[in-house]
């Protein structure tokens, strides 16, 4: 293997195009022949946040590149791109779909339900280009043709958003297997597996190329179960002791087994579940289409009229009631953020706020956690913290991952300089080799295998 050798025939080439220096935006594109396929479209949403006026949904692409918020996909552009892959439906992967796939004018877009359905949610809101790409819902263990000599394969694993999975791309020469994002979850309160089977079978079949992600893998553990999250929060709401007012939870809006868990604890605790924020209303509209969720007991609001009078019904009824809300990054216009502002709820020392999410780690959404927790504070609510898991393999999934593939070649991806160099160490750890079978790219660079 060589890096920047003039290429032979049955060379597969590797395009970093983003989340190869940092931890947002991905995307990654596989060579063979002439023939591309790209896989996931993100976006790095601290980007378009940290300035004010910036409307996402109306700006070209051109603009959002010089921002740095979704990948520079020129090199590729004059490519024959076969099909586009979506790895799983968190924005940054599938958030710049709207903005990159017109570069690719009818280039089918494939992914499992879920994802797919929350690409058509982005392609919906965009403003700035007509998206003509045919999209197509694809099953676990169903292989799909593109071309002569590649194909797509969507392996089942498990991760913080339904549906998400491990991309094949099968070649001549072997498959290149991109694996960002997962984890290896054993026990998942609501029966999700990684297909342990197929993992194996492809180790056995020959893995070219292993792409993966690097964002845990300095951490020198296995990521532990979504059950323990569940433990973690039935243990906190769910005991004799607990005594509160109003009970406000919040976690990312696409965490839907997190959502389920704390629609059960509602249940239990004789409370109804309100869900307040237009991305949670997305997400569980979607997971309640395909059967991914069950809302029993629930409610969710839309509408800011509704918003406005459920919240003054609540609180002159606090006890009655589990608030479920956005803004656990202190994301300026969430609800939660408004609620520390002194809008819409007037929260204060007879509320709990729960955070379920862990905080992520960019200035931007450390300092807005800063200042919503300050504020909250401020108002004397009491806030319990990381009542949380991540969805993101740690050191001992990576190795466990490696071992079953036995790939030849490796390409760490998905972090920060830092992250891909832990990832480096591990897998010469495990026999490989930097700059021999082991590659740290960054983005805009290629990396090729003959």
């Amino acid at each position: 293997m060589a890096r920047g050798d003039e290429g032979g025939e049955n060379m597969i080439k590797i395009y970093t195009l983003g989340g190869y220096e940092e931890v947002g935006k991905n995307m990654t594109a596989v060579e063979y022949e002439g023939e591309v396929v790209i896989i996931d479209m993100g976006i790095r949403l601290d980007r378009v946040l940290i300035h004010e006026d910036v409307e996402f949904q109306k700006m070209s692409s051109k603009d959002l590149r010089k921002l740095g918020a979704i990948p520079d996909d020129r090199p590729i552009r004059d490519k024959k791109v076969v099909a586009i892959a979506l790895s799983h439906g968190h924005l940054d992967h599938i958030g710049a779909v709207g903005k990159l796939a017109p570069h690719y004018p009818d280039v089918p877009i494939y992914g499992t339900p879920y994802t797919i359905r929350l690409a058509k949610s982005e392609i919906k809101g965009e403003e700035y280009f007509e998206v003509t790409n045919p999209l197509y819902e694809t099953n676990y263990g169903e292989i799909v043709q593109v071309s002569e000599n590649l194909a797509i394969e969507f392996v089942q694993v498990t991760h913080s958003i339904p549906h998400s999975s491990i991309v094949v791309i099968h070649t001549p020469e072997g498959a290149v297997v991109y694996a960002c994002d997962y984890k290896f979850d054993n026990n998942h309160p609501y029966g999700e597996k990684p297909d342990y089977k197929r993992l194996k079978e492809l180790g056995k079949e020959g893995v070219k190329v292993l792409i993966a992600e690097s964002t845990r893998v300095a951490e020198e553990t296995k990521t532990p179960s979504e059950a323990v999250a569940k433990m973690l929060l039935e243990d906190f709401f769910l005991y004799e002791g607990m005594e509160a007012d109003g009970l406000i939870a919040t976690t990312f809006a696409s965490h839907i087994a997190r959502l389920q868990e704390l629609i059960e604890i509602a249940n239990k605790m004789g409370r109804q579940a309100i869900f307040i924020g237009r991305s949670l209303a997305k997400y569980t509209g979607i997971a309640k289409q395909l059967g991914l969720i069950k809302m029993k007991g629930s409610r969710v609001l839309r509408s800011p009229n509704a918003v406005s009078k459920v919240l003054k019904e609540v609180s002159q009824a606090r006890e009655n009631y589990l608030l479920i809300v956005t803004g656990h990054q202190g994301e300026p216009g969430a609800i939660l953020t408004r609620m520390a502002n002194g809008e819409l709820y007037d929260i204060g020392p007879r509320d709990t706020v729960v955070f379920s999410a862990g905080v992520i780690p960019n200035p931007l959404n450390i300092a807005q956690r800063y200042a919503l927790e300050t504020k909250l504070k401020m108002r004397g609510v009491r806030m319990i913290k990381d009542l949380h898991v991540s969805g993101h393999a740690s050191k001992e999934d990576h190795r466990y991952l490696i071992r079953m593939l036995n790939p030849e070649y490796i390409v760490p991806a998905h972090g920060e300089f830092r992250m891909l160099t832990h990832y480096a160490e591990l897998a010469e750890e495990e026999g490989y080799r930097i700059g021999k079978d082991v590659f740290i790219s960054r983005n805009g660079h290629i990396v090729e295998i003959i």
